[in-house]
């Protein structure tokens, strides 16, 4: 597990990275929580630009992020989705509950 993350306006992002499957995900739910409740951020952005594999571990990942996010009356929203991300993405309708853009500016 690997990521960074920054602060800037009310906006936090977090840029993943690799492949979020079970042996990450719960190390990514925890560490994305942990910003969320330290900066209390208006906007989280979830950068999927590299990460090249999900599973439903990072359909757990997103609904977590979310959850945190509703919490403190925020909005999440993620970005750079690449091809096999996005499909699981659709299977399983997170791009119904979560918005999808392709840059945040």
């Amino acid at each position: 597990m690997h990521f960074t993350s920054f602060q800037e306006d009310g906006k936090m992002t977090v840029a993943l990275t690799g492949e979020i499957d079970h042996h990450c995900a719960k190390n990514y739910i925890q560490a994305i929580a942990a910003k969320i409740e330290a900066y209390t951020p208006q906007l989280c952005v979830l950068d999927f630009s590299e990460v090249s594999f999900v599973d439903s571990s990072g359909i757990a990942v997103v609904i977590n992020a979310l959850r945190n996010m509703t919490q403190i009356e925020g909005k999440l929203v993620l970005t750079g989705i690449g091809s096999q991300p996005m499909r699981v993405f659709r299977a399983s309708g997170i791009d119904k509950l979560v918005e999808i853009k392709e840059a945040v500016s």
